[in-house]
């Protein structure tokens, strides 16, 4: 069982030289264990012309050629008739998963045992992190299926002696939270908003439900959204990252960005325009690498994968809590980029102004934005939908008045074109229910370009 504030404190409270020693050997180790056992890497090492005993340190991995999750695709069924990612034998892998396929063809993913007992060990330092202990309950509102987080969640919580109540969906009775008293829940922004709804129609004030943590995952968020869920609840919000590629990271107490379990996880980040790495402090793309401890296996490893999601490393100092790991800002989704007037903004931009605490009295939160070509050559049109309690009564000027001056003050390069006309921004306002995306079955788009 591990210590009450570190899962692995051997490991979480290294120096920062000591750390870095353990990554370059888990680097070493990975990349002969590529050349050795990945049909891919064995040829990719080739075809570039990279001696693998050339790379011996984390710095090494910045001079090697960066691949995509379209080159995994063109290494699998239906462009190869083999797995070429594969890294151990068929009989050796435990599981077979998938990524959700919202980007293309599903990515395919061989894990063995050793794999899911690391997964696990990165979801379980961040659970102690964010103050679990044995003895929490915690409902996960995270799908179980061909893709890891649900399971890996239920491993984590296992090796710490919590209990899971393997709900999968937020649309759960109220009666579990009556019945089972959870003391934490993991889900998504909107999913525990309108779980919070609910509970309140049906008498229970979420601010008495016993519930004193709420991890949202698999998706960014704006700090104005997490500061209201946590007002509704009252409850502090911790924020993870993670995919089926195994880029598992973590929230502590501090809130202070999210921590990297580098001995597991390596990071770099790229500007790929400019075709070069960027150093700390600045923004690029997170390209990540799999760390494998030397004498393991893995079913599938990466390196120098580009996660198509974008941050920034903020530290690399000993947090306040006491881990050395460095930290990254909470990362974006490359896909929920937008220009306009060749200014870029991000899906998480427009939320924040939507979740301005004034609206929050009128709105319930959901909203959607579409992007539109103007009459004229050049003009745009940002359209936001906002679901409001009641149309008919709500201030639409004073929360149209907020939404711009929060929007526009993110992106100056928007202020200036909307002084123009270049950008045009109406809005619309609906009864619950009244949005497109209540209508499209799967994960929603809150933003979608229709030029």
């Amino acid at each position: 069982m591990p210590e009450h504030r570190y899962y692995n404190p051997a490991v979480e409270m290294l120096d920062r030289a000591d750390l870095d020693a353990l990554i370059d050997e888990r680097v070493r180790y990975t990349v002969g264990y590529a050349v050795e056992h990945s049909p891919f890497y064995r040829r990719w090492f080739r075809e570039h012309r990279i001696r693998p005993a050339d790379v011996r340190t984390h710095e090494d991995l910045l001079e090697l050629p960066v691949i995509s999750g379209e080159t995994i695709r063109q290494n699998q069924p239906p462009a190869t008739p083999e797995f070429r990612f594969r890294s151990v034998a068929c009989s050796d892998v435990y599981t077979i998963n998938e990524t959700s396929g919202t980007s293309g063809i599903p990515k395919s993913f061989f894990l063995t045992w050793e794999d899911w007992e690391r997964y696990a060990e990165k979801y379980g330092r961040f659970f102690v992190a964010q103050g679990f202990t044995a003895g929490d309950r915690v409902v996960i509102c995270s799908t179980y299926g061909m893709n890891v987080g649900a399971n890996t969640m239920t491993l984590a919580a296992r090796n710490l002696g919590i209990t899971v109540v393997p709900e999968g969906k937020c649309t759960f009775p109220v009666r579990v939270i009556r019945n089972y008293r959870p003391t934490a829940i993991v889900g998504s922004i909107f999913k525990l908003l309108r779980l919070a709804r609910r509970l309140e129609v049906d008498g229970l004030d979420p601010r008495e439900s016993g519930i004193d943590r709420l991890v949202i995952g698999g998706e960014g968020f704006a700090a104005e959204s997490r500061a209201y869920l946590a007002e509704v609840w009252a409850s502090p919000v911790y924020n993870t990252y993670g995919s089926t590629e195994g880029t598992i990271c973590g929230e502590c107490a501090a809130q202070d960005g999210l921590h990297v379990p580098e001995d597991l996880v390596h990071f770099d980040l790229y500007d790929p325009r400019m075709e070069r790495f960027v150093p700390d402090g600045e923004w690029g793309r997170l390209v990540f690498s799999t760390l494998i401890p030397v004498g393991e296996r893995a079913g599938t490893l990466l390196i120098n994968y580009d996660t198509e999601d974008t941050s920034v490393v903020l530290s690399r100092e000993r947090c306040s809590c006491g881990r050395t790991a460095m930290r990254i800002f909470y990362p974006r989704r490359e896909a929920e980029t937008f220009r306009i007037a060749g200014t870029p903004f991000n899906r998480v931009d427009v939320e924040g102004a939507v979740f301005q605490r004034e609206n929050m009295d009128e709105l319930t939160g959901e909203y959607e934005a579409f992007i539109y070509g103007g009459e004229d050559a050049g003009e745009t049109v940002l359209r936001v939908s906002l679901e409001c309690t009641d149309p008919e009564t709500c201030d639409r000027r004073g929360i149209e008045e907020r939404f711009l001056a929060a929007f526009l003050s993110r992106a100056p390069g928007l202020a200036e074109a909307y002084a123009d006309g270049v950008l045009t921004i109406p809005f619309h306002f609906t009864p619950p229910g009244g949005l497109e995306l209540h209508r499209v079955v799967g994960r929603p788009k809150r933003v979608v370009d229709r030029r």
